[in-house]
């Protein structure tokens, strides 16, 4: 795997794979078809691009989208690497000059739409072609019990069978129950495969359900908040989209629009005005997304509950591809459910897979109730039963928020419904609550109602977001009717007999944070202009993680951004000038030390080859092994084996922290940081249970040292 390693410096300026590339490179290479089940921003497509790289011949990747066709082959081209794509986008003329170019060894990788496997042109003309690796990408839509199934994933099988020669097979998802990957197996006709699954969870991301909000003051409040950002926010219907960009775009956002109802043209423009940074918010139903390689991206908010967790899961998962802390919210209203269910009646499915739907649905619907761990919640529904009790990083294990106890509130809104007889919709249970004096009101007389203006101290919003907040939580619920009418639950009868109390949490408002940034907006302003001169995403240049680094170490010359993850060969010649000058420049204005490049780590004595210490001390760590059992192996300290770990998470690493850090007592940590700073461990010691050893507080730094670092 040098070679390997050896590739992945040069083109991609990294040191070392994420967890699990590894493994399934070295699987194709091998020449061993291969199924790989990697969560979205793990990093799949260097996965077959590198062994396409190593491979002689040319690799067919096999891709949904013209779009995410488009972004592969501007990253490519960006490090160095020969490829192309064949869509519909393109004329007859330019598709033979392609194939003709792929035919004469010209280029490495060439994409393709599944579409295309159909076409008997297309099928003649690359018999003559020597196909080193065939991908494919988004495996699951070949699977009808997949979130996202399309016919077209279908031609695959067939168009393998006619091969002259079948290459090797890699199949790549983010998400796959067992049944679909079963599918994939059996409908690619793999054989043999080897099977890699590196787990679902995205530990960078964050978690969070708001029940009953008001929406558009929460998305308002939210994205002033995070004005800087790159953020999507997903609803569920097309009216919904419009309705919500003509808010944000009068309140002065710089925001796009995206779903099927636009005309291509529009569609494009403001996909290319948000990936290019033009714009920084993009409001879209969920036809908007899998063709969508920016990293970058920091928040995900869902404005109505999707039909599935799958769904969910693929589309949150667009925050924080590049690593870099995102949020995921889910603000979930009752008639989420209402609205989900009807489409999935219109929806033109089978009963069987109806009732599949309606299950899912269900699943959803528990997520959004849930006060345990979100995180957890969604690993066990993919299947990870070992996730722990409590991560300490979603919304239910680390809000901030004490329980407030409502029960009076409550009892005098469910009073006021049953005053009512259960016959009315929110809006008109609010109005009496109030103590309203419209047309309805006065027509229903309930004036001399006991009940009438008895909350009328509240805000009319605040009493229908306590209403739904009510309903989210299982005290009242809306019939399944046109026009919604709120009843009381037994739940809710318990309460108003004085049997249960109420208890809820203040909602989460989020606060605007000032960090000094200065250097990093530089150097974002340099990348969009150096972006928009060759035409390309500004990720394409450098990821935000890079640009991070380069803030943090300030390196001094090209050696020392050499040393930068993210800066291959092809990147430092075209760009590195470019970087140090504004970096040299910011650092004599503001009194900072250059850092030269790092000096070689000493051989280690101890593993045969040229393997760091530390490194050594890693792999294992990811094989499975304990702290324990990896200083009895190598003759080591406990102490120095978790030293070893801290070290490779500050050199850039990806480390599963879980073992070290007690879940429940992650938050409290960081709490204290806080208050009393990093420099010294010994009062962070003191000052939090015996539970805590040094080696969680050593690694509790290590994992969020960024934020620690630019707060």
């Amino acid at each position: 795997m040098q070679k390997a390693r050896d590739l992945l410096r040069k083109y991609y300026g990294y040191a070392d794979f994420r967890p699990g590339q590894a493994e399934i490179i070295g699987s194709l290479i091998k020449g061993t078809d291969t199924l790989a089940v990697m969560p979205t921003g793990a990093g799949k497509s260097l996965c077959y691009q590198l062994p396409a790289l190593m491979l002689p011949g040319t690799a067919i990747v096999i891709s949904p989208l013209i779009s995410l066709m488009k972004d592969q082959i501007d990253a490519l081209h960006g490090v160095g690497i020969p490829a192309t794509y064949i869509n519909s986008s393109l004329t007859t003329a330019e598709v033979n000059e392609r194939l003709y170019n792929t035919r004469s060894g010209r280029y490495k990788l060439l994409y393709v739409a599944p579409e295309r496997l159909e076409s008997e042109y297309f099928q003649e003309a690359i018999q003559a072609l020597a196909i080193s690796l065939l991908a494919i990408d988004e495996a699951h839509c070949i699977s009808q019990w997949g979130h996202d199934f399309r016919p077209s994933y279908r031609a695959i099988g067939p168009f393998i069978d006619r091969l002259a020669n079948r290459p090797v097979i890699g199949a790549f998802t983010a998400t796959a129950t067992a049944t679909v990957k079963q599918d994939i197996i059996a409908l690619l006709g793999l054989k043999r495969p080897d099977t890699y699954y590196t787990g679902v969870d995205r530990a960078n991301l964050l978690f969070a359900v708001g029940r009953g909000e008001n929406k558009k003051e929460f998305v308002l409040k939210y994205v002033a908040a995070n004005k800087d950002k790159a953020g999507i926010i997903y609803a569920a219907t097309r009216k919904e989209v419009d309705n919500l960009y003509i808010v944000l775009r009068k309140a002065g956002w710089p925001v796009g629009k995206y779903h099927a109802g636009l005309g291509d043209d529009e569609r494009r423009k403001s996909q290319e005005a948000f990936i290019r940074d033009d714009i920084n918010i993009m409001v879209a139903t969920n036809a908007f997304g899998m063709g969508i390689d920016k990293p970058d991206v920091r928040y995900v908010i869902h404005y109505n509950m999707p039909r599935n967790m799958e769904s969910y899961y693929q589309e949150a998962g667009r925050a924080g591809r590049d690593g870099e802390p995102g949020e995921c919210i889910l603000l979930f209203g009752a008639q989420d459910i209402m609205l989900q269910k009807f489409l999935i009646e219109q929806s033109v499915l089978d009963s069987e897979r109806k009732a599949g739907e309606f299950a899912k649905l269900k699943s959803m619907v528990d997520y959004c109730h849930t006060p345990a761990c979100l995180r957890r919640y969604i690993l066990e529904y993919f299947g990870e039963t070992a996730a722990a009790e409590e991560c300490g990083h979603c919304g239910n294990c680390n809000d901030g928020n004490e329980l407030v106890d409502i029960t009076v509130e409550a009892q005098k809104v469910l009073s006021c419904i049953v005053r009512l007889r259960e016959r009315y919709g929110i809006n008109l249970i609010a109005d009496v609550l109030k103590g309203a004096k419209n047309k309805k009101v006065r027509q229903l007389g309930v004036e001399e109602l006991s009940v009438y203006g008895i909350l009328k101290e509240y805000g009319l919003q605040e009493l229908k977001d306590l209403i739904n907040r009510l309903i989210a939580t299982g005290y009242l619920c809306l019939t399944e009717s046109e026009y919604p009418v709120v009843k009381v639950t037994g739940q809710g009868a318990a309460v108003l007999k004085d049997e249960a109390k109420v208890w809820q949490k203040t909602p989460k408002r989020p606060q605007t944070v000032t960090k000094d940034n200065s250097l990093f907006q530089l150097l974002r302003e340099l990348r969009k202009s150096i972006a928009d001169r060759i035409g390309v995403p500004p990720y394409v240049v450098f990821a935000d993680s890079t640009l991070r680094e380069m803030c943090e170490h300030c390196p001094a010359d090209r050696e020392a951004l050499r040393s930068i993850k993210g800066v291959g060969e092809t990147k430092l010649v075209r760009y590195g000038d470019d970087f140090l000058r504004v970096i040299q420049q910011y650092s004599a204005a503001h009194n900072r030390a250059l850092r030269p490049a790092p000096t070689a780590p000493p051989a280690s004595d101890d593993n045969g080859d040229d393997t760091p210490s530390h490194v050594v001390t890693l792999g294992l760590y990811q094989a499975g092994h304990s702290l324990a059992a990896i200083a009895a192996q190598r003759k080591l300290k406990l102490l120095t084996v978790q030293d070893h770990l801290m070290r490779c998470g500050v050199e850039g690493y990806a480390i599963d922290w879980s073992p070290l850090i007690p879940a429940r007592y992650e938050a409290l940590i960081l709490a204290k940081i806080d208050e009393l700073g990093a420099a010294k461990l010994k009062p962070l010691k003191e000052a939090l249970p015996d539970e805590v050893d040094y080696a969680a507080i050593k690694a509790t730094i290590c994992k969020h040292r960024k934020n620690l670092i630019q707060s």
